[in-house]
């Protein structure tokens, strides 16, 4: 169930950014950054190039993305974009490829081994993974105004002026359309941070 909304949700913004809308692409590159990262991590071992690598996918992703039709899950195709453009790196560099890829499946576990190194518990990780999906649910139904103004502020960390300027809009439109999101948002999670345990809360 949670694994189909996901892919709804990711087709939902890829149809998104066919449609001109750059903001919805951010949105991909936030959730899964990490995963690319981590995957790329497995392949190319110094975190500087990886992160170089992973930048190199996401804009080979977003130059095919016109091409994406939906017969593979989202996070798959961009696996295997990943993938490619890490080996390419290394052959580039005279470096030898694995001889066999990573799993995704095995790649997702090591990301979460990575974040969880820092205090975090299995139940804080998935509910982690939960609040992400549903601010992302939660962001994706706004409307197009209010996606824009707060992808501009929390993804790409534009001031109001900046966003204004992009917007063609008064600063006071800007704050108006960032406190409405930043409400609809609120009221997707206030459910599941309410139903947390209060030391929980309290922690977080």
């Amino acid at each position: 169930m949670a694994e189909t909304m996901t892919e709804n949700v990711d087709l939902e913004l890829v149809r998104r950014v066919q449609r001109g809308d750059s903001a919805a692409f951010d949105l991909l590159v936030r959730k899964y950054q990490h995963r690319v990262v981590a995957l790329i991590g497995r392949y190319v071992h110094d975190w500087s190039e990886s992160q170089d690598v992973a930048q190199e996918t996401f804009l080979r992703a977003y130059r095919a993305l016109g091409n994406f039709r939906g017969d593979a899950q989202f996070s798959t195709w961009l696996h295997r974009i990943a993938v490619n453009t890490a080996k390419n790196h290394l052959v580039a560099h005279k470096r030898r490829p694995p001889g066999e890829d990573i799993d995704i499946d095995d790649a997702e576990q090591f990301e979460s081994a990575v974040r969880m190194r820092d205090n975090d518990t299995p139940e804080r990780e998935l509910m982690r993974q939960e609040m992400e999906q549903t601010v992302m649910r939660a962001v994706v139904a706004l409307p197009e105004e209010l996606r824009v103004a707060i992808t501009l502020r929390e993804v790409e960390g534009l001031s109001y002026e900046e966003i204004a300027q992009q917007m063609q809009c008064p600063i006071g439109t800007v704050r108006s359309r960032i406190f409405r999101a930043r409400d609809a948002i609120d009221a997707q999670l206030r459910p599941l941070m309410d139903a947390q345990d209060p030391r929980e809360r309290a922690i977080r």
